[in-house]
């Protein structure tokens, strides 16, 4: 009575293992490209949302071909160390500010130039423009891919907490951390502050134990890392423009097929239109939040500071460096500048 269901159970379990004779054994294959991507950034920053987004998209349009792993908050080190790695292959992908880019690709700073762009809208008529191609010529000259549109890190305010910062006079001997960028350096010494360059991931600890006066930064990028626990001001100076390159290994960008590529950047510059929505929107509602958490917000007057470094040679000493081609760009989006 009982030899009937064994033999029967016997058979199903073979069938179910695949281990009849002549049955093919399933196996699921991996993805033909597994990279990595590198972002300095909090994983709750408009950057890595809408990063993960298009890599998501990317995954599911390539068929798991192309699988990119997000490492967000400098997991894989500072990002002058990532910059290297991207460079030496041993990192594929990365999303680099355009100040610390400038230590590699020096025309990347003209982004930064300050009190250049009046709005939004002259940012983009440069970045999505001439000005744009002309630095992502020069960054592919050097041997990384720039894939895709530039990324919003938003305009640069000044926080502080022994110091309110109302005037240009306010920034005498002022200890400002800046990132390790020529052309903020270049501003901030102009009018009259002591600048520190220095990796964020070293921002937080300097505040809190006083080896800096203040640093410089996007409300967002204020509000994901939390320095309003360290700082008690926040001056809207708006003093630069700030955004991030997108950048490939050469080897790396060359070993997946243009279909693949085409994937991957139009995927990029889908998510770029909606990080750079976020990035404006949240500026004008992170005043709101930060003033809760108690930051207390400054409002100046920009054109003491326009003025105050009109009188200084820092706009003929950057044109004269960046050649009269980027400049001519930069001047044809936002205006003279000299």
């Amino acid at each position: 009575m009982l030899a009937l269901p064994r033999k029967a159970v016997s058979r199903r379990a073979l069938l179910a293992g695949g281990l009849v004779m002549g049955m093919p054994s399933i196996v699921r294959a991996g993805p033909e490209f597994d990279f990595k991507f590198a972002t300095g950034q909090d994983p709750s920053h408009p950057n890595n949302v809408h990063l993960r987004a298009a890599l998501d998209r990317v995954r599911e349009r390539t068929n798991g071909r192309l699988s990119i792993r997000l490492f967000p908050a400098n997991q894989l080190g500072t990002e002058t160390d990532v910059l290297s790695q991207v460079r030496n292959g041993s990192i594929e992908f990365l999303l680099l500010s355009a100040s610390i880019l400038a230590t590699f690709v020096p025309v990347a700073g003209i982004a930064n130039t300050a009190y250049a762009f009046p709005d939004y809208d002259a940012v983009w008529r440069a970045m999505d423009g001439g000005l744009g191609q002309h630095t992502r010529a020069l960054i592919e000259k050097v041997g990384v891919i720039a894939p895709g549109r530039i990324w919003d890190n938003g305009f640069r305010q000044i926080t502080s907490s022994g110091r309110e910062v109302r005037a240009p006079k306010d920034l005498s001997g002022f200890k400002i951390r800046v990132p390790p960028a020529p052309m903020l350096t270049s501003f901030f010494a102009a009018i009259g502050a002591s600048p520190t360059p220095m990796n964020f991931a070293e921002v937080y600890t300097s505040l809190q134990t006083g080896v800096i006066d203040g640093q410089e930064n996007a409300l967002s990028l204020i509000a994901t890392t939390r320095l309003y626990e360290v700082q008690k001001f926040c001056s809207l100076t708006g003093h630069s423009w700030d955004g991030y390159w997108p950048l490939a290994n050469r080897k790396a960008w060359s070993r997946m097929p243009e279909d693949i590529r085409s994937v991957l950047t139009s995927e990029l510059d889908r998510s770029v239109v909606d990080q750079r929505k976020d990035v404006a929107e949240r500026d004008r509602s992170l005043r709101t939040e930060l003033a809760n958490k108690g930051l207390a917000f400054i409002d100046i007057e920009k054109s003491d500071f326009q003025r105050a470094l009109a009188s200084t040679s820092y706009y003929q000493t950057w044109k004269q460096k960046y050649g009269d081609n980027a400049w001519s760009l930069l001047e044809e989006a936002c205006g003279k500048l000299t």
